[in-house]
């Protein structure tokens, strides 16, 4: 009989799945359609247009596969009725780290992963708590992965902006314009400044004006030293002057903020480490008292007071990790 309760229960849970997908393609659908556009975005549909018009050529010239043209037109027509899911937070990330996926399919992987991932859950403990708990991972994994990868992506343009800027003031020096410096910049510097500098330029050939390519460059980077140097570009193009003289005060100002972070990197050294002692140490004896004593645990299986101590402490720590990671957390 409750095998027959926990069929039912599965069959009911899939049909209402079933029901929300269709209903988010509906919506997704209609919002599309309905849905006014901006002046930039018909400017980039009408690119895409034509590019799409020229990809047509190109099976018939052998350079595509039939199969690698379904898959395009199926990943069109996926984020064509689910542009309801856009979201332009989500866009700049991935713009950040270059992912081969929209928003749109992220979003939609996210959602089919957690589904999978619920039912996988349920079916293998064989209760609903079990599913649960494997959804709400297949939730964060996929953010804490984007996260990680744009944090990474993010320091190693952090790492090379100085270069690249040293090499813009030589050229500028040399009698280039900006374009032909950070064209000569992106040609030299390895990725991910060559991409993201080359993005600018294939930006400003598209139209685009060099105020808004470079707050784009900052969006995706999200970096302090980049701003002073986007801001003095942006200042130097409106009321003039000699770029050169400006690139130099911008490359001495960041080499002295990186002066000032590394000591403050140091000195904040020691409260990093206590902090993550700190917070794996009471992990760490757990561990050790259960390897002496399998059994001194068994009592938290049935008491609930020491389950509510556990959560508590566990609790605990997690906001002392955070409090600390604040506490050394210095702006420049």
């Amino acid at each position: 009989m409750s095998s027959l309760n926990q069929d039912l229960i599965t069959v009911i849970l899939l049909t209402v799945f079933l029901f929300c997908a269709i209903g988010v393609i509906l919506i997704g659908n209609w919002v599309y359609k309905n849905g006014p556009l901006s002046k930039k975005q018909e400017r980039i549909t009408r690119f895409v247009a034509s590019s799409l018009v020229d990809s047509q050529e190109t099976p018939a010239r052998g350079s595509l596969t039939p199969s690698k043209w379904d898959i395009g037109k199926f990943r069109d027509w996926i984020n064509e009725y689910l542009s309801s899911l856009s979201s332009d937070k989500l866009q700049i990330k991935l713009s950040s780290v270059y992912w081969a996926v929209t928003d749109t399919e992220f979003i939609l992987i996210c959602i089919v992963a957690t589904v999978l991932t619920f039912l996988l859950g349920w079916l293998i403990t064989g209760k609903i708590l079990g599913g649960i708990f494997l959804a709400v991972i297949a939730i964060m994994v996929p953010r804490i992965l984007l996260n990680r990868a744009i944090a990474q992506r993010q320091q190693k343009f952090h790492t090379q902006l100085l270069d690249v800027l040293v090499m813009v003031k030589g050229a500028v020096q040399a009698g280039y314009s900006l374009m032909q410096a950070l064209d000569l910049a992106v040609k030299e510097i390895p990725n991910p400044a060559s991409e993201e500098f080359g993005r600018v330029l294939r930006e400003i050939r598209l139209g685009i004006t060099l105020e808004a390519t470079l707050f784009n460059l900052t969006q995706r980077m999200e970096n302090d030293d980049l701003q002073i140097v986007v801001t003095a570009i942006i200042i130097n193009s409106q009321i003039g002057g000699n770029l050169s003289t400006v690139m130099e005060a911008s490359i001495s100002t960041i080499r002295d903020r990186m002066h000032l972070m590394g000591e403050i990197r140091s000195l904040t050294s020691y409260g990093r480490y206590v902090g993550y002692f700190m917070t794996m140490l009471p992990f760490i004896a757990g561990f050790l008292i259960f390897l002496v004593s399998p059994d001194y645990f068994d009592v938290v299986k049935t008491s609930s007071l020491t389950q509510i101590i556990f959560l508590m402490a566990f609790f605990g720590v997690f906001i002392g990790n955070i409090w600390i990671r604040r506490i050394i957390q210095i702006k420049v």
